[in-house]
């Protein structure tokens, strides 16, 4: 790149999992782009660790959280503090190499595009492909599938970008705000990229280039935390956005097959932890809905 490439922000979010982190940046080190800036946000930190990051990237600046401010505060502390002309979020649990930020800079000179993610595979096995793009949501379940398989257009559509890895103009940032960060864990990134649609832009999903995750390493692919958040958190984005019949059906559904189905399949596992999750989690987005609060 000349001279004049745009400055980019790299963005990762630490939460306990230093030694993750410090991987992501020894493959940061390696790109050969020189405009960058890289941003660790040390979440819910009682000690610095700036030191430990240096070592694997001289260059690092690092904003240390005592408090635990979520996947959505954590990022936007660090999109507060970034300097580049485009920001990139990358998860701390993903690798990134050669060729991924030209490609998405390149998607982002077109002006009708807001936000474009590369695809996802899986670290340990990177020939499987965890995202390519999401289909749209459910009106009637509140879910909706990720896309595994490389469409064979080189920029892809998808309604919503991955929140593991997606790069955003600091003009559509400015125009749209922040990340909805009430959600603290889980669907703040489909909020945003409605948010971002709503504005009049475009999601992408590049299709050349790809970022290797080693998925869910800070909650667990099957926590309480995890159960806890995704179930809140349907529940909330899906009374936000749906019109107001929509919702009356998603909620019958939820409440009257969905959770019913899920105690179920706890109870059969012995995960009484998670089954406490799953109706402390609808206890609370029946309170935030009733009360017209955020949480």
């Amino acid at each position: 790149m000349n001279m004049k490439a745009p400055k980019i922000s790299i963005i990762t979010i630490n939460y306990k999992q230093p030694w993750v982190t410090c991987e992501l940046l020894d493959s940061i080190k390696k790109l050969s782009y020189t405009n960058l800036e890289t941003i660790v946000v040390d979440n819910g930190q009682l000690y610095d660790d700036s030191i430990l990051y240096k070592h694997h990237l001289p260059t690092i600046k690092v904003i240390n959280s005592e408090v635990n401010l979520g996947f959505a505060g954590a990022n936007n502390l660090g999109i507060e503090h970034a300097t580049g002309d485009y920001i990139l979020l990358l998860n701390n649990d993903t690798e990134i190499e050669n060729g991924v930020l030209e490609s998405l800079l390149e998607v982002l000179q077109d002006e009708s595009v807001g936000a474009v993610s590369p695809v996802l595979r899986y670290f340990e096995a990177p020939e499987k492909v965890q995202f390519a793009g999401f289909t749209e949501i459910n009106r009637i379940t509140g879910r909706n599938q990720l896309i595994q398989e490389v469409p064979t257009l080189s920029v892809a559509d998808t309604p919503y970008f991955h929140g593991a890895a997606v790069m955003i103009s600091r003009r559509v940032i400015d125009q749209c705000g922040a990340m909805p960060s009430d959600y603290f864990l889980y669907y703040e990134e489909l909020d945003w990229s409605v948010i971002i649609r709503k504005a009049g832009y475009q999601l992408k999903v590049c299709t050349e280039v790809s970022v290797l995750h080693k998925e869910s390493v800070t909650t667990g692919k099957n926590s309480p935390l995890k159960v806890y958040y995704q179930n809140r958190n349907r529940v909330v984005f899906m009374n936000r956005h749906a019109r107001p019949f929509a919702s009356l059906v998603f909620n019958l559904f939820y409440y009257g097959i969905s959770v019913p189905l899920n105690t179920a399949r706890h109870a059969i596992k012995g995960e009484k932890a998670h089954i406490s999750a799953l109706y402390r989690a609808c206890n609370h987005a029946t309170f935030q809905k009733q009360m017209g609060m955020q949480f």
